[in-house]
């Protein structure tokens, strides 16, 4: 398969009379194939189960009725858009010599008709174009998403499972704090160890209990509570665990070097480095790109406004690099970048610091990756001693 780290085109040079296209419309229970074969007239459109094998059967009897129109395939090329099936099959059919690649659905142009036809049939058509774009070499037509090996999709999950379950957590807290405000009580703290052995001390304001159904309900949240809790921390000692026992690692090292920064702690060094720096990117504007903190202009005749985010890469490392961006400020108050703040938002109000620490969030994400991937530390960057 090409190795390539832009995306955005194809490299190779597409021999249309000798390369058999195919793209798969992927539902839960059953995929759309459509295909174009060098030598046929029709471009064939099969529906199938959700087989793989079966798949691959479409594509060899497409080859041979190529063959026997006079045409040799040397390339097979199957492109399919993101979604929740993920990376499994791209990768399984690169390992049966077939050139897979997965689609950035928002990369797709699409009609903007507000009531427009729309069906496995049509989406099939929108792919193929795209796609054939795209292998021409014919730059934005469409984006492809990086395949990451089964292992680089394992190593995100535990980061990933923790902000599901600190989710969860805080769905659980409000959904306690809430039946018990509706009925007058406050100031229950759910996370405390001893909440709750103090249920039954809990009063309404008419100084009568908390109803029977209604105690049962708290009872159950409360041990859903502590079962999510211990999750948490199972794969909080779980991480730590493989930081001790594996430093020398590529990744592992990284995520210590960024523990180092003052402000940066454990898990956010870790999500940044399996969700970001572990990935191949090509420059700054396009890692700024991949973390969606790029504006959005819109710009037509004498009109110039400013959408605000992009918002469309990975929305876990903008969250997290705004949330940094304004704890950079009160931990690294020396640094240049702290500097570069204030300086531009002396002579403004709140609104303009919101935009503009947006512009720290970028330049603190290059900052820390050009920190792990060649050791460049800018001016005023305070660093935790090595361990």
């Amino acid at each position: 398969m090409p190795n390539q780290i832009d995306l955005s085109r194809c490299v190779i040079a597409l021999e249309q009379d000798a390369t058999l296209i195919a793209v798969v419309e992927m539902g839960q229970s059953s995929w759309l194939v459509a295909g174009v074969v060098p030598g046929l007239e029709r471009n064939p459109l099969k529906k199938l189960g959700a087989d793989r094998d079966a798949l691959l059967l479409l594509l060899h009897r497409w080859r041979k009725e190529a063959a026997r129109a006079g045409r040799t395939i040397k390339r097979i090329t199957v492109a399919y858009e993101a979604g929740r099936d993920g990376f499994w099959l791209a990768r399984w059919l690169r390992a049966q010599s077939v050139e897979a690649y997965v689609i950035h659905p928002s990369s797709v142009p699409v009609s903007r008709e507000h009531r427009r036809a729309k069906t496995d049939r049509l989406d099939t058509e929108l792919l193929k174009r795209a796609f054939l774009g795209w292998l021409r070499g014919e730059p934005k037509h469409c984006s492809m998403a990086a395949i990451p090996t089964l292992e680089d999709e394992d190593a995100r999950r535990p980061s990933r499972e923790r902000e599901t379950l600190v989710g969860e957590r805080t769905r659980i807290f409000n959904r306690l704090k809430a039946n018990l405000a509706r009925l007058g009580i406050r100031g229950f703290r759910p996370n405390l160890a001893r909440s709750s052995s103090q249920l039954e001390a809990l009063r309404t304001p008419e100084g009568a209990p908390v109803p029977t159904n209604t105690m049962a309900e708290l009872r159950r949240d409360m041990d859903r509570l502590q079962f999510v809790k211990r999750q948490i921390k199972e794969i909080e000692k779980t991480r730590a665990q493989r930081l001790a026992k594996t430093p020398s690692e590529q990744r592992q090292a990284m995520v210590r070097l960024l523990m180092r920064v003052v402000g940066v702690g454990v898990e956010t060094a870790d999500m940044l480095v399996q969700e970001v720096f572990s990935r191949e990117i090509q420059d700054r504007k396009a890692l700024a790109r991949y973390a969606g903190l790029t504006g959005a202009p819109d710009e037509s005749g004498q009109k110039r406004r400013e959408r605000g985010l992009a918002k469309a890469g990975n929305a876990r490392v903008r969250r997290a690099m705004i949330e940094l961006a304004w704890g950079h400020l009160m931990h690294q108050k020396g640094s240049s970048l702290t500097a570069w703040f204030w300086r531009r938002t002396s002579d403004s109000r709140g609104g303009k610091r919101k935009t503009m620490i947006v512009a720290l969030a970028r330049k603190l994400l290059i900052t820390l990756w050009r920190l792990v991937t060649t050791g460049e530390t800018p001016a005023g960057l305070r660093l935790r001693p090595a361990e």
